[in-house]
């Protein structure tokens, strides 16, 4: 039973009843006694010591109380004499992988989130890091395209089914979203709709759920979005099917969560060498030279996440790509914004972009070679 004062704590750092970490809180004028009883109630092996105002000043372990014991604090003296004073902490927006390292390196087992004031939003687990997270989200995959770059490979196949390895290209994208606890799957078809029908069913050979959008006419990278039915609740994860690449979805959909955006963009760092020394005139005259520079800049990577009302700029039945969806969305006055990835990433446009990738993954490198992202 809580005290009157760690009462007061406990609520003022509970958000909602289903974080069980807000469980673990309690009052630095609680005991020892109060700390084991909330290690034992919580299961958690972590307390979470707060002032007042509900600013964290220290955390409790199991090893903190034993190592208490022996040095003779009695069970009704004051938890702060065996307490972590300034433990470890993390602001939320580090990322789960940052903060899996962190963790790794320091070897603890929870690692307490908070605020710039020291308020408690939450704790990271060791053992959730490790493993796969479950997004309840909608991936959608873009899988209705010609692939006419792709000829002759793509004359009696489509493109989604064109093998990397020893599975097709969009086995390997649903497979890799997989892994990140995505399971909700819907394609996108047009050409050769019934092979990739077919072939991905119901998606019940990878433990997932698939449907499928038939376009009766192609609608381009983001038109076919205006089929989905029932409308999502939640944003959609898109990704066209010939973007093979080990970005973790999960990251991507967090970032865009994080900073409220109406459509995000993953991104990748490009550059381009001129073949030729640059010679800058300002009319007759030579201003400058530069030799053969180097052109930076930021490609689209062909994954998306959007929000719900970002599918209301589509108009039934025209074709629509993501570019021209991401500039009416600006348009409106709606945020769009772009997630930087280093990840591998291959995007198998052309004969030669399919058989890099096919050499790529024989040689165990480039994106797919490694499915857990190590």
């Amino acid at each position: 039973m809580l005290d009157g004062a760690q009462e007061r704590v406990s609520q003022s750092v509970r958000r909602r009843s289903d974080e069980p970490w807000s469980d673990t809180v309690m009052s630095s004028d609680g005991t020892l006694r109060d700390a084991i009883s909330n290690l034992q109630k919580t299961g958690l092996q972590i307390s979470l010591v707060v002032s007042n105002d509900g600013s964290l000043v220290g955390t409790v372990t199991d090893g903190d109380v034993r190592r208490g014991l022996l040095r003779g604090v009695e069970l009704d003296g004051s938890v702060t004499s065996v307490m972590r004073v300034e433990p470890l902490v993390v602001p939320r927006e580090l990322s789960r992988d940052a903060a899996l390292q962190l963790m790794k390196t320091n070897v603890i087992g929870a690692l307490p989130i908070v605020s710039e004031d020291r308020k408690v939003e939450g704790i990271h687990f060791l053992h959730e890091l490790l493993a796969p997270g479950h997004y309840s989200n909608l991936m959608v995959i873009m899988a209705g395209g010609r692939g006419s770059r792709l000829h002759p490979q793509t004359r009696d196949c489509p493109k989604p089914l064109l093998p990397v390895g020893d599975k097709p290209m969009v086995e390997h994208i649903i497979e890799r979203a997989r892994t990140e606890g995505f399971n909700r799957f819907v394609l996108a078809v047009h050409y050769l709709a019934e092979m990739v029908e077919e072939y991905c069913g119901d998606g019940s050979r990878w433990e997932v759920d698939i449907d499928y959008l038939r376009e009766e006419s192609p609608l381009g990278t983001a038109g076919a979005l205006y089929l989905l039915q029932p409308r999502p609740e939640a944003p959609v994860l898109v990704s066209n099917c010939d973007v093979l690449t080990d970005i973790r979805y999960g990251k991507l959909l967090d970032f865009h969560v994080h900073h409220g955006a109406t459509a995000t963009m993953a991104v990748r760092f490009h550059e381009l060498r001129h073949p030729f020394g640059v010679v800058r005139t300002n009319g007759a005259d030579i201003i400058g030279f530069e030799e053969k520079p180097i052109s930076r800049s930021h490609i689209n990577a062909g994954v998306y996440v959007l929000e719900p009302e970002a599918l209301e700029v589509i108009e039934d039945g025209e074709p629509c790509d993501m570019p021209t969806l991401f500039s009416r969305l600006r348009g409106e006055g709606a945020r769009t914004i772009a997630f930087p990835m280093h990840e591998p990433w291959l995007d198998i446009g052309g004969v030669e972009d399919l058989e890099r990738a096919q050499a790529d993954h024989a040689n165990g490198s480039g994106p797919i070679a490694h499915p857990d992202g190590d």
